[in-house]
């Protein structure tokens, strides 16, 4: 599988020696004593020498601990594994450093297509912080108490996030064009006490009212104490509290100091059963995984930084270590297509960004769209631009070097929710060859494994992490010794982490990602469980049963099909399709909605029950309709034909691994 890729770009030895890679580097035979002969040494020492390398971060980075550890890793085991042992810390604290060092420069910049355009100095965003924090702690929040939030990606849900973060309470977030049950889905299993959430928003210049909606995740959250209400579309409901009276008053920032491991967030990635996972991750490990990825990133407190994200993508959540960097963030809050393709690359002139990141998928948009930015705006300020969500193709790369910024560095990412951080990654000091990442990510002991677990170089196999790493999962919440976890991560290579992605390591040490490996639904980054659309349509009294799966792969748009079995006597006619539609929509989210819903008869399971949705998906991306099921284990073997005829009808779907 591996091949020779196109080298697209090259950094001069100037640009290349002033990275923070290549500081880092400096600064580790100053203060360390290390050489390394190239990235892969520099790599490998970091895998190998786990308490070193991550040591380094904090030191480097000069992460202020106000307790010491006494054991850096306690074990070195997965899962598991202890981190920094009896540090004490916040991670608010690493953030408002800043608001002692440029109280007066911008930290966060926001354009919203529903309040328009704000900013934030570093002290504005600190008082605010302060003044939340305080009146959190008068509504009863108290250490270890969940405080969850549905909101766009503006200044509010930072805000938010660090006055809740700085009390040691624990942050979860939802986005507002999340279904009612997909939220509590969510929210339901940590129990919060407290709400705050905005009561509408403007999309595609349309007022959307979610009035309705939140009042029913607020009923279906016995444990809550306390809402309060950003109004954009009406007056407060009984007994919640306007968001701008939190921001009132002259209050000292005041952290508690909380243990490395404690609970930061919650966040959610699904599996293929069950609720959404709620992923528990710690300040300590969010902290150090943040700043490693400044050194990937090349982020700096001189950048003005930005990532084209939903309040509900793990993308939010890297802002974050960009403002502990200490980069200006400029957030966008709106419809990316509005009023045309052109929009978001005007918000990156206005604000003369110098790092631009989003999902494969908008550079896929906008060159389909046929819009060339660098044509009509000056975007010479742009050096560094990111990508991440789904494979980025080898023509993204071309459109992206031929459209925006011939001599920017391009560096497509791969991580997850479930780390907070990438597996693979950019290296500003090396070149960027098209269609692949340039390096593995320092720290991260990825490699490609095949079935039997052996290591593969140059083909294709399952993304695996061989050492623990402090951004790994604490635990799933309320997950009863760790099986779930265990069960979603080391079910196939136990003691070893497998993601779900297909990946290739290529000799020279770089990466391509081709999909993922599992069932889970992949839409523009945004992971989902197929469970939950399982319930949104067989809820319907028309449907039996179902199954979907995610055609994402290499070099091909992303597909979603959807089989239904209908009751008897009930057509899949365009009404149907539409009532189903509407279900999705309103339970989940308009971002999953199938491109094409197709009637069968049964849905092939296995003699235990299971839907085989790996071995239907594996069929459509040009499997070997021999091998990628045993019929003897189905419980309904002739249930499988009917793919293989729509395989055959549907060349198009067919790629060959």
């Amino acid at each position: 599988m591996s091949e020779e890729r196109a080298i697209l770009w090259t950094p001069t030895q100037e640009r290349a020696d002033a990275t923070l890679m290549a500081d880092y580097i400096r600064w580790l035979k100053t203060s360390r004593g290390l050489e390394f002969a190239d990235y892969n040494a520099l790599w490998e020492w970091s895998i190998t020498e786990l308490e070193a390398f991550w040591t380094s971060i904090v030191e480097y980075f000069d992460l202020h601990f106000s307790k010491p550890w006494t054991t850096v890793l306690s074990e070195r085991k997965q899962p598991g594994a202890e981190w920094f042992v009896g540090a004490e810390m916040n991670y608010a604290d690493q953030v408002f450093r800043w608001a002692d060092q440029k109280p007066d420069a911008p930290a966060l910049i926001v354009q919203s297509q529903t309040f328009e355009r704000k900013e934030l100095t570093w002290a504005e965003l600190r008082q605010s912080v302060a003044n939340v924090a305080r009146h959190l702690r008068d509504m009863g929040v108290e250490q270890g108490d969940r405080v969850v939030a549905i909101l766009p990606n503006t200044e509010v849900s930072v805000i938010a996030f660090l006055a809740t973060i700085s009390i040691g309470a624990i942050w979860s977030l939802c986005a507002p064009d999340m279904g009612h049950v997909a939220i509590l889905d969510r929210f339901k299993q940590i129990e919060p006490k407290v709400l705050i959430a905005q009561d509408g928003y403007m999309h595609m210049g349309k007022t959307v009212d979610r009035r309705g909606i939140i009042a029913e995740i607020a009923e279906g959250l016995p444990s809550l104490r306390q809402q309060v209400i950003l109004p954009v579309v009406g007056d407060l409901p009984d007994g919640a509290v306007h968001w701008n009276t939190l921001l009132e008053g002259d209050a000292t920032l005041s952290t508690q100091q909380v243990g490395f491991s404690h609970p930061i967030w919650v966040v959610y990635s699904s599996g293929t059963t069950g609720n959404p996972k709620p992923i528990v991750h710690g300040h300590g490990g969010a902290l150090l995984e943040g700043a490693k990825q400044g050194l990937h990133m090349n982020v700096t407190d001189k950048d003005r930084f930005s990532w084209l994200t939903s309040s509900g993508w793990i993308m939010w959540n890297v802002q974050l270590g960009s403002l502990a960097q200490g980069a200006t963030v400029a957030m966008f809050d709106g419809a990316a297509n509005y009023p045309d393709m052109m929009e978001v690359w005007r918000f990156v002139a206005h604000e003369k960004l110098s790092y631009f990141g989003a999902g494969a998928a908008y550079y896929t948009a906008c060159q389909k769209a046929g819009i060339k930015p660098r044509a009509e705006l000056d975007l010479s300020h742009l050096v560094s631009i990111g990508a991440t969500g789904s494979p980025m193709t080898a023509e993204g790369y071309d459109w992206v070097y031929t459209q925006v910024a011939p001599d920017a560095w391009l560096a497509p990412i791969s991580g997850g929710t479930d780390i907070a951080g990438a597996f693979v990654c950019g290296n500003p000091m090396l070149p960027v060859r098209a269609g692949e990442m340039q390096a593995r990510a320092l720290g991260n002991a990825v490699r490609a494994f095949d079935d039997a677990g052996n290591e593969l170089i140059g083909e294709v196999g399952e993304l695996v992490c061989t050492e623990p790493l402090p951004s790994m999962p604490l635990f799933f919440w309320g997950d009863k010794n760790n099986e779930r976890l265990i069960d979603s991560y080391y079910d196939t290579y136990p003691g070893v982490w497998r993601h779900g992605d297909w990946i290739e390591i290529t000799p020279e040490g770089g990466s391509v990602i081709y999909g993922r490996s599992d069932a889970t639904i992949n839409r523009r980054g945004l992971r989902l469980g197929s469970s939950e659309i399982y319930r949104a349509v067989e809820g319907l009294d028309e449907v039996m049963d179902s199954l979907i799966v995610d055609l994402e792969f290499l070099g091909r748009d992303s597909f979603m099909p959807l089989f239904v079995v209908m009751a008897p006597g009930v057509a899949l006619d365009d009404a149907m399709k539409d009532k189903i539609r509407a279900s999705i929509r309103a339970s989940v989210s308009a971002r999953f909605l199938p491109d094409e819903i197709v009637e069968i008869a049964e849905v092939p399971r296995t003699l235990s029950g299971k839907k085989l949705e790996v071995p239907v998906k594996k069929l459509l991306l040009g499997g070997d309709p021999a091998k990628v099921v045993n019929r003897d284990s189905m419980a309904n073997p002739d249930s499988f034909d009917v793919f293989i005829a729509y395989a055959r009808d549907h060349e198009v779907l067919q790629v060959k691994a």
